[in-house]
């Protein structure tokens, strides 16, 4: 369409620009003179197709762009050498009028070219993003700046020639007319003259500057999106590498740079996560519960999170990332354990009131703990949730429980969470002070503990999600552990 419009100027255009400088055209029927320019514009517009199937299409995507801006200007300029020969062999024109007419077109024709070029940047850069083409940018190219110049250069120099043109054939005018022409009726006859090739020239200029514009636009818009999407943390994504130019290799040295990203964060997360296991493991060496309790907890936690993702209490606080960090902190949750001496912690019977106090202090002892490594780290840290997890998860709803008789929502979303998942496990695991309660009962006692013990909310939760329970209880069951330790001690 663009192509289209462009033709069709040049077939508005030209024809009058030929009157307008040249007297030996003037003299010409207008009829014939738009006949023979039109006829061989229209020809070379229906030969772009073929022109572009063999030397377009046919080579590299990033190399494109000037391929079809010197195609276009070669072909305009053949066709203005053609009409110049027509005109001097069959018509008599001088050498001069020929040139009048090469310089006319080559000057619209630079102009259209060069929007064609940017229409075919865009063109080539949308192919490649939807594609997902993958091109490589040469680190030798021609700058920008560079174009800028023989743009500003070329443009001075045609539209120069033009108006020189213009000036020439006006002064053989007006020494031919002599006195028999009115000096009011030759200076506005001049001026229209100027005017129209001047209009013409503005309106190319301006047409190239707001084509520029839209591609200088788009690449700076999707270099933009990306890194918002990094900023954001989200670090699969690139920029679409589609010219071979100073763009080209910005957008090259941001995908090497997200890719660096990637490989840090990547492995952060894992030293991250290989930290909690060994803090977990830490606390699991000096505990009667087994390693697969912390196995069981952290995925109730997670399943209970996700059923929660779009309550409306809850929605703004559990996206994805949240849920990931809960479940990977989950198993910090009795990590203070670690500071409870083992005559209380590894006691086989019930516990005195004040064994019980004691006791109750590894809350504490875990959350000033992670607070140490949190401050380290920063507020934004994992530890953040771990320090939560362990200090509150064993509050209550009703603000009966301990270390800080919370009550409510100032219970942090993770402790509440941790609370049912904690007592779920507890009750159908087997203790030296208690036999294995089934399913149904421990779910019987964590409903008869719904807004009491536990956040009303979290317990639907999980009246809804009960077969997801039953599910990882079985997966990871004690048994379970014992001979996945089995199979992995008779394999070493």
């Amino acid at each position: 369409m663009r192509a289209t419009l462009h033709y069709f100027a040049l077939m508005l255009i030209i024809p009058i620009y030929g009157i307008q400088v040249c007297p030996f055209i003037e003299k010409q029927n207008p009829i014939e003179v738009a006949g023979s320019i039109d006829t061989l514009l229209l020809l070379m517009f229906l030969a772009r197709g073929p022109l572009y199937t063999a030397f377009v299409d046919s080579i590299p995507l990033t190399n494109q762009t000037m391929r079809v801006f010197f195609l276009e200007l070669s072909a305009l300029g053949a066709a203005a050498v053609v009409l110049s020969l027509y005109n001097i062999v069959v018509n008599d024109f001088p050498l001069a009028s020929g040139l009048k007419i090469l310089v006319g077109i080559l000057a619209m024709g630079f102009f259209s070219s060069a929007d064609l070029a940017l229409e075919r940047e865009r063109f080539i850069a949308d192919k490649i993003e939807r594609d997902r083409v993958k091109i490589e940018p040469v680190t030798r190219f021609f700058p920008l700046t560079s174009k800028f110049a023989v743009f500003a250069a070329s443009t001075m120099v045609l539209l120069t020639a033009v108006f020189m043109l213009l000036v020439n054939k006006d002064l053989d005018w007006l020494v031919t007319a002599g006195r028999d022409i009115r000096p009011h009726d030759a200076r506005l006859a001049i001026l229209k003259e100027f005017g129209f090739v001047l209009t013409i020239a503005l309106v190319a200029v301006i047409n190239l500057i707001i084509s520029y514009r839209r591609n200088l636009n788009l690449f700076l818009t999707r270099q933009n999106s990306v890194l918002e999407q990094v900023s954001s943390g989200h670090y699969e994504t690139h920029v679409p590498i589609s010219t071979h130019d100073e763009f080209g290799v910005m957008a090259m040295r941001t995908n090497e740079m997200i890719r660096r990203i990637r490989e840090r964060t990547h492995e952060l997360n894992r030293t991250r996560d290989v930290t909690i296991l060994t803090l977990a493991s830490l606390a699991e060496t000096r505990d009667n519960e087994t390693g697969a309790h912390i196995l069981r907890t952290q995925r109730y936690v997670k399943a209970l999170a996700e059923q929660l993702r779009t309550h409306p209490r809850f929605a703004a606080a559990l996206d994805p990332e949240t849920i990931d960090l809960l479940y990977k902190s989950a198993p910090l949750h009795d990590i203070g354990k670690v500071g409870i001496p083992d005559a209380i912690l590894l006691k086989p019977g019930k516990l005195t009131d004040e064994e019980f106090a004691i006791m109750k202090g590894h809350a504490q002892i875990g959350a000033d703990a992670l607070a140490i490594c949190e401050h380290e780290l920063g507020t934004n840290s994992f530890l953040r949730f771990a320090r939560e997890i362990s200090l509150t998860h064993h509050e209550k709803w009703d603000g009966s429980g301990y270390p800080a008789g919370l009550r409510g929502d100032d219970i942090p979303i993770s402790g509440r969470l941790m609370a049912l998942a904690d007592v779920y496990d507890a009750l159908i695991s087997k203790r030296v002070y208690k036999p294995a309660f089934s399913h149904e009962k421990a779910v019987a006692i964590i409903r008869d503990g719904r807004g009491r013990h536990f956040d009303p909310d979290i317990v639907d939760a999980m009246n809804a999600i009960e077969s997801t329970f039953r599910r990882i209880a079985a997966d990871f069951s004690d048994e379970r552990a014992e001979h996945r330790e089995q199979e992995a001690e008779c394999a070493v």
